[in-house]
């Protein structure tokens, strides 16, 4: 396996965080191709000798899609102006209204793309793609209306394992995260509550709705996932990240979860865009050396990049933990 150079920027002297952001962010601009609007909520995953990705791309006519981009360094970034064309997976059904928040797994011998895809209202679309220039298109995983699909890196017992929120048509104030197993990527079952959301004499930035974020990585410890949490506020929603650890053999069972978050709106390009206050964690990589970057929406237009380590994170969820 060759060795992953990820993008890495070390602590800044003085801060503290467990999560600290990147000094040049957003690493991609909202008008990055020829005909977008935002550009943000997109996946990256390691390919050949630099990186791939899965990206949310809405254009001028707020259109939701998601295009395909690479990158040699992780930070900059060819994406392509044309949205991805889907081509007949295990369905004929290649449809969609829209598509947006994409993840990306390799599992195996392929890369796994989930996103939100419109069929009658939001539900989990699946592909697979060998070399991101062609995209099989699989049946959807759920009935509407869900979102934030993400794909475990590996099978668990025998079974592929994805965490969801089952939630409403719209732009709802609820959701908890469930998970579903399936033999073949095509039918999904075994549905199993993992988290809900926070009390409010608890942890009020996640009391909203919850989401999974990050694919898991697999630790000495657990999945370490990280995951957005919502308030809703007198000035409306706002999304903030934590993390949690789960089970190995059992991942619906959580061993721990932030209490206090990791990542909150604070810096401009987070509080100011066409959706402010949003810090929205979807991709993450790591290296051998317990290093993570973590991409993320910011304001529902940009994307940006923050960086901590795998022990630093779990030390801080056993010592802040629900």
């Amino acid at each position: 396996m060759r060795k992953i150079n990820i993008p890495w920027e070390d602590r800044p002297e003085g801060n503290n965080d467990i999560v600290w952001r990147y000094s040049k962010n957003p690493v991609i601009g909202r008008y990055h191709t020829s005909g977008s609007n935002s550009i943000f909520n997109s996946a990256v995953v390691p390919f050949e000798d630099g990186f791939a990705g899965v990206f949310r791309c809405d254009n001028k006519s707020i259109q939701m899609d998601i295009h395909a981009g690479f990158s040699k360094d992780g930070i900059n970034w060819n994406i392509n102006d044309d949205p991805i064309e889907m081509v007949a997976g295990n369905t004929d059904l290649i449809h969609s209204e829209y598509k947006y928040d994409p993840r990306v797994v390799f599992i195996e011998d392929r890369y796994w793309i989930t996103w939100c895809n419109g069929y009658h209202g939001p539900t989990i679309g699946i592909a697979y793609t060998f070399d991101f220039k062609t995209f099989h298109q699989c049946e959807n995983a759920f009935l509407a209306f869900n979102r934030n699909g993400v794909l475990f890196p590996e099978k668990i017992d025998g079974k592929y394992v994805m965490l969801s929120r089952p939630s409403g048509p719209g732009h709802n104030n609820f959701g908890d995260i469930f998970l579903s197993y399936s033999p073949d990527m095509k039918f999904w079952g075994e549905h199993r509550i993992v988290m809900k959301v926070a009390h409010w004499n608890d942890s009020g930035w996640q009391t909203a709705k919850i989401g999974a974020g990050t694919v898991p990585i697999k630790t000495d410890e657990g999945w370490l996932m990280f995951y957005h949490g919502v308030i809703e506020t007198c000035n409306g929603f706002r999304y903030a990240m934590g993390a949690a650890l789960l089970d190995t053999q059992s991942p619906e069972k959580v061993l721990y979860r932030s209490k206090p978050y990791l990542l909150s709106p604070a810096a401009d390009y987070e509080l100011m865009g066409d959706v402010p206050n949003v810090v929205f964690p979807v991709a993450s990589l790591h290296d051998d050396e317990g290093k993570v970057a973590i991409y993320y929406g910011a304001a529902d237009t940009v994307t940006a990049l923050a960086f901590c380590r795998i022990n630093e994170v779990i030390s801080f969820l056993k010592e802040n933990s629900l």
